[in-house]
């Protein structure tokens, strides 16, 4: 099934997603609830029954030696690449530290910012029957890089009965620095983090991407913990124009096509002979795809190409759709920044593929997604530090201000706000 060629008028420019059946909700919600009731009990009966795999509560824990014994069954390549990666990840999000702040004014007032970090977080990390090393980089690092002093990891055990982890998410979980992981994964790890159960604290944040019952779990406990955001699928869209080389799009559109069906993969752009260029191959590089199938799905339900009478309207679209990746591959890339209003990470020029941001480059990979990135953002080092208000209000200044502070109460019918402060100048006049 190639891509369709489509006006932008005839492609709906929002999609709307659906986050799980009624019967997915509701089997979500009795997870929680159960390891809310019945902590380790419910959590081992849940690993055994959804992954095959029974535990006992000392099990749960992943040990020390299990970590240093799955350094000898990754491959060189690989750890040098995660520690690269990871030097590169930590840079990034170091320049995004901020401090606290105080400001003195002369009538002795102070008024400022304090910024304290979470003191403990939970990392999601999916496993199974995919494992994404690179998931635990983008989510520990900006962690730790704010100073969050406890950071907990959970993951699923591996398919088929075994109570391993992969080997690569250990390790990965290692040069990160994690000390403290779990065997333990979808909706029933969520609600241990939430709530805690006997051998794991409950944490204050819960961050990391899972499938749908992990989504659904985390909606559901958001309120008792912090979360990071109910990810959706993923998304692409490149914005082009002739000097473009298809056989980049192409590979591109199917980088993010192979995660899902329901990914979304989309090109962009004012040049016809560009995008049948494109629509071709598609084609041709679809039929070597090892993920074929789930590309071709995402590709028939979710891609386009969609044919703008101009730049001006393609970005114009491209602000609409708000993608979660946004690849611009003109003649001259830069000149169209400014332009851009939404889209959670901005790839520029040809050399810019989205793996090079989803592995390596050192801005996060958790993106928002399904149009939300019109009002957030990555995983960054805010998402881990919390800030405190800071008033040292002095006698001149309340004397000064007091009557219009007991004006504003007074006009909203808090007769006790007015007091509070009218009791002060009372005996200070």
């Amino acid at each position: 099934m190639s891509m369709k060629l489509l006006k932008p008028e005839q492609f709906g420019l929002k999609r709307e997603v659906e986050y799980g059946t009624p019967e997915q909700n509701a089997d979500a919600q009795k997870i929680v609830a159960d390891v809310k009731a019945k902590g380790d009990e419910a959590l081992l009966q849940y690993t055994e029954k959804l992954d095959g795999v029974k535990l006992s509560a000392d099990q749960l824990r992943v040990t020390e030696e299990e970590i240093q014994a799955a350094y000898s069954q990754v491959d060189q390549a690989f750890l040098e690449a995660i520690r690269e990666a990871a030097v590169n990840i930590r840079r990034f999000h170091e320049k995004q530290l901020r401090n606290s702040w105080m400001d003195l004014s002369p009538d002795g007032t102070m008024l400022g910012q304090l910024i304290r970090p979470l003191k403990r977080v939970g990392v999601y990390v999916p496993g199974g029957k995919a494992a994404y090393p690179s998931s635990v980089l983008m989510n520990v690092i900006p962690a730790q890089v704010a100073g969050v002093p406890e950071i907990v990891m959970v993951t699923p055990p591996a398919t088929g009965g075994k109570a391993g982890i992969d080997p690569y998410i250990l390790v990965a979980a290692a040069e990160a620095g994690v000390k403290e992981l779990y065997r333990v994964g979808g909706a029933q790890a969520i609600a241990a983090l939430a709530y805690g159960t006997e051998s794991i604290a409950p944490v204050d944040k819960i961050c990391g991407p899972g499938n749908i019952y992990v989504a659904l779990a985390k909606r559901a406990v958001y309120g008792v913990v912090d979360i990071d955001s109910i990810a959706g699928p993923s998304e692409i869209v490149v914005l082009a124009d002739d000097t473009a080389d298809p056989a980049y799009i192409a590979a591109d559109l199917l980088s993010q096509a192979e995660h899902d069906e329901m990914a979304s993969a989309i090109l962009v752009t004012s040049s016809e002979k560009l995008a049948n260029a494109v629509i071709a191959e598609v084609d041709i590089q679809l039929a070597s795809l090892p993920r074929a199938g789930i590309a071709a799905a995402s590709i028939e339900q979710y891609g386009a190409v969609l044919l703008t009478e101009n730049m001006e309207e393609g970005l114009s679209v491209v602000n609409q759709l708000a993608p979660e990746h946004l690849e611009i591959i003109t003649e001259d890339p830069m000149s169209l920044l400014s332009y851009i209003e939404n889209a959670g990470a901005i790839f520029i020029g040809p050399y810019s593929s989205e793996p090079v941001g989803d592995y390596f480059a050192g801005p996060n990979h958790i993106i928002p997604t399904n149009g939300t990135a019109r009002f957030s953002s990555p995983v960054n080092v805010d998402d881990f530090i919390k800030k405190s208000s800071i008033i040292r209000y002095s006698k001149q200044a309340l004397l000064e201000n007091g009557h219009k502070i007991m004006t504003l109460a007074r006009h909203e019918g808090l007769e006790g706000h007015a007091r509070a402060i009218e009791v002060r100048l009372s005996k200070e006049v």
